[in-house]
């Protein structure tokens, strides 16, 4: 591989913001905005039939998913470097949306079950920058230059259907126009995004550095307590599992688990008297994880209610681990329901896209 900008390369990352950054009134523009697109990051190296897909840690993430790397070499330039997310849909309804758990599976140890993945739930690429071209090494010029020279770059096509047509690489939607980013901040939620990023006009790429910013959705629910699963190397829960009625049902919706390790150990004092019984084992769909030893939890009389922060859910589920605040003694289990969650608007994934609706 000889390109002017060689793997790996640490992605240029973002800092968090409590809300969008405006442009200065009357002057030219700072920012460039962009919907949050919730993937995995990649920075995708093509020199003719090489292709390197980088992780966010460095690693090659090409083995997992073949078929973009045939897509890379399809639908890209012979000689580029490109910065963006994979990401894998999934319809519902009619509604076409970025899908977290099912790219979560596309990390998968078997062959024989990567060749399978790639063929039931292929991935797409959204490109959201550019660091090299042919022989010319763009990181270093300003985003703007290289926002325009990326949409001149990737796309055109229609993005991969259902059916199993049409193209697998995309450049995401941005704007200038700061009343836009914060409409597509509750918009585009319902299409699976994350959030917003912000990226000033004017600078170079800066691997490994936060010079963007970043805009996440965060919210609050009253769940259940279902159980906990024990922590596997220390003494203590391992996480709380975590539900929701839906009408007289109680549903699994995700978990917590980010606990010091003296709090784990709290916990588990604390909930022991809520335990069905000592030799009380569960299995099975009390969270995302898939081998059979971490399917197993401990069930608990749901009768504890506490408060969990979140960003968005993901069908019944949350899309990523709730975070504990505080249990709610003030609260009965039966009020803890969908009823309560936000509804967003539900948006297709291309309307996501450059040129989207």
């Amino acid at each position: 591989m000889d390109l002017p900008v060689m793997p790996p390369v640490a992605p240029m990352l973002a800092k968090a913001a409590a809300s969008v950054p405006t442009q200065t009134e009357g002057q030219q523009p700072v920012w460039s905005y962009e919907p949050k697109w919730d993937g995995f990051r990649a920075i995708v190296f093509r020199d003719g039939e090489e292709v390197v897909i980088g992780s966010r840690g460095g690693k090659d993430l090409a083995r997992y998913f073949p078929e973009m790397v045939d897509a890379f070499r399809d639908e890209l330039p012979e000689k580029c470097v490109l910065d963006g997310e994979l990401v894998v849909t999934r319809s519902q309804d009619g509604v076409t949306r970025s899908s977290w758990e099912a790219l979560s599976e596309r990390i998968h140890p078997a062959t024989s079950r990567v060749t399978l993945l790639a063929e039931q739930t292929p991935a797409q690429f959204v490109a959201f920058d550019i660091l090299a071209l042919s022989s010319r090494d763009v990181s270093t010029e300003d985003f703007a230059v290289r926002r325009a020279l990326l949409a001149d770059t990737v796309g055109g096509g229609a993005p991969l259907a259902d059916t199993g047509g049409g193209a697998r690489c995309h450049v995401t939607a941005a704007s200038t126009d700061s009343a836009e980013a914060r409409r597509w901040f509750d918009m585009f939620e319902g299409a699976g995004l994350d959030g917003v990023v912000a990226k000033k006009l004017l600078g170079p790429y800066l691997p490994g550095k936060r010079e963007m910013v970043k805009v996440k959705h965060a919210r609050t629910a009253d769940v259940v307590l279902l159980g906990y699963r024990p922590h596997k190397s220390v003494p203590g829960i391992g996480s709380l599992l975590l539900g929701l009625f839906d009408g007289s049902e109680l549903i699994s919706v995700g978990g917590a688990s980010a606990f010091t390790a003296a709090r784990r150990i709290e916990l588990l004092a604390e909930l022991e008297p809520l335990r069905l019984g000592d030799d009380v084992v569960a299995e099975g769909e009390a969270s995302r994880w898939r081998s059979a030893a971490e399917r197993s939890w401990i069930p608990l009389r749901p009768e504890r209610v506490l408060e969990v922060a979140y960003d968005q859910m993901e069908g019944e589920r949350f899309r990523h681990g709730a975070r504990f605040l505080r249990w709610r003694p003030d609260r009965v289990p039966d009020e803890c329901t969908f009823e309560q969650l936000e509804v967003p608007v539900r948006y297709e994934f291309t309307d996501v896209l450059a040129g989207g609706r």
